[in-house]
């Protein structure tokens, strides 16, 4: 189905920005960036997929089985996301929460140009029917000079206020001592209205503070997110699944002393690492649904990993799948992801929905790709900002953990430093 050439770029970063400017002439983009991040499970430094030769785009209503054929029809790459409200797919659940974004919950896309790097190595591989287009677009891309930016500031409004976020944590954690839960993540979101943003350039000021491992630019026509996740989800490598949930979370300091004692309290943490552990038994748990028996374990736990912004806690539950499982199905069993709902699950997102302001959407969903051998990679949509730039609205939204050691306080203060990358790019 695809033509396939090789091409040795000498300067990865340079031309990384020249095809990121020359993917906006097309209506369907995604740029996936490691940013260089080592990490043990990784196939590729960055992929730009665009221009759809097939798609699917649907609601909440048998979404999983619409994307089980489609994906099984095509047998090719596809590339999209999975938004947070496709719980309501799985689950007796609804979302009835204020909505400005209108992103469809579910959308993928089949590209008919596909480029992917590792090292020096880039790979292009194009649809036959446009291979034709393979050298003049590779020419197109080099000369591709970079466009002005505005640098506009973006008026940011707060959907609820401190006080009234301290009365829902509140009222979370009377759920959490009844028993009803035991822990759950809590959002909230930052918008702008009337608000025209330059998209490429918000992105770019965003990776380059963030440098995050699961960064990713996304376009369908004027819808975009842009995303600087330093969070997986999932993925999986042949019969083998991984998960790696984030939770746990400390400040970075300029000063080195400082910045190793916030890291190691992190890693000592009996909040943080009770967080993370109960978010840990609850992927075991949803990986042992497509698992071959007594293959889930753990990889790792509560290891301690460094971004530009933040010290994160993160560990990586794996498992064995037989051949006959379904790439869906694996992601049907497990989405939403634990690290964004809570335990038990079910509960956690009922209060969630109760208790929060407005419709996720695609935050704290996924975005990711399948490949022709029905491997996969998905990430967790945080540290992103959502455009529509039909509407003219800017959003995002940014949460904790809450658990019943849980200072009301605290949690309203790690939601700020979570948002400090969005709030100095949109000024």
């Amino acid at each position: 189905m695809r033509t396939i050439i090789s091409k040795k770029i000498d300067n990865p970063e340079l031309f990384k920005n020249q095809l990121l400017h020359w993917s906006q002439q097309f209506t369907e983009v995604i740029f996936l960036d490691s940013n260089n991040y080592l990490q043990k499970h990784s196939s590729f430094d960055f992929v730009l997929a665009v221009d759809a030769f097939t798609s699917i785009k649907t609601d909440n209503h048998n979404a999983f089985e619409n994307l089980k054929q489609y994906q099984q029809q095509t047998r090719d790459w596809l590339f999209g996301y999975l938004s947070y409200d496709l719980k309501n797919d799985i689950e007796k659940l609804h979302s009835n929460n204020f909505d400005r974004l209108h992103f469809p919950e579910l959308f993928f896309f089949q590209p008919k140009k596909l480029f992917l790097l590792k090292g020096n190595k880039l790979e292009i591989q194009y649809l036959r029917m446009c291979d034709d287009e393979m050298e003049s677009d590779f020419l197109a891309i080099q000369n591709n000079s970079k466009l002005e930016t505005r640098n506009s500031k973006t008026k940011i409004v707060q959907r609820i206020s401190k006080e009234i976020y301290l009365t829902k944590v509140n009222k979370m954690l009377e759920h959490i001592y009844r028993g009803d839960i035991y822990e759950a993540n809590f959002c909230m979101e930052f918008y702008a209205e009337n608000t025209t943003v330059d998209p490429i350039e918000i992105y770019q000021r965003l990776n380059t503070i963030s440098k995050s491992p699961f960064a990713n630019f996304f376009k369908n026509n004027q819808q975009y997110l842009l995303c600087a996740s330093p969070e997986r989800y999932l993925r999986k490598e042949a019969n083998k699944v991984i998960s790696q949930p984030i939770k746990g979370t400390a400040k970075r300091f300029s000063n080195e002393i400082l910045d190793n004692n916030s890291k190691n309290e992190l890693a000592q943490n009996p909040k943080e690492r009770s967080e993370n552990i109960m978010i840990v038994d609850l992927v075991r748990n949803d990986l042992s649904l497509t698992a071959i028996k007594g293959t889930v374990a753990v990889e790792e736990l509560c290891g301690i990993y460094t971004f530009e912004q933040v010290h994160q806690m993160i560990s990586t539950v794996v498992s064995i799948i037989d051949n006959t499982i379904s790439p869906v199905e694996i992601l049907r069993t497990t989405f939403p992801m634990g690290s964004m709902t809570g335990a038990p699950k079910i509960s956690a997102m009922k209060i969630i929905e109760e208790l929060e302001e407005t419709k996720r959407g695609l935050y704290s969903g996924a975005v990711g790709y399948f490949t022709p051998e029905n491997d996969f990679d998905f990430n967790v949509v945080i540290r992103s900002i959502l455009y529509n730039a039909a509407a003219n609205y800017v959003s995002f939204s940014v949460g904790s953990a809450i658990t019943a050691q849980s200072n009301p306080e605290q949690e309203y203060e790690e939601c700020l430093l979570k948002a400090k990358a969005m709030f100095e790019v949109l000024g």
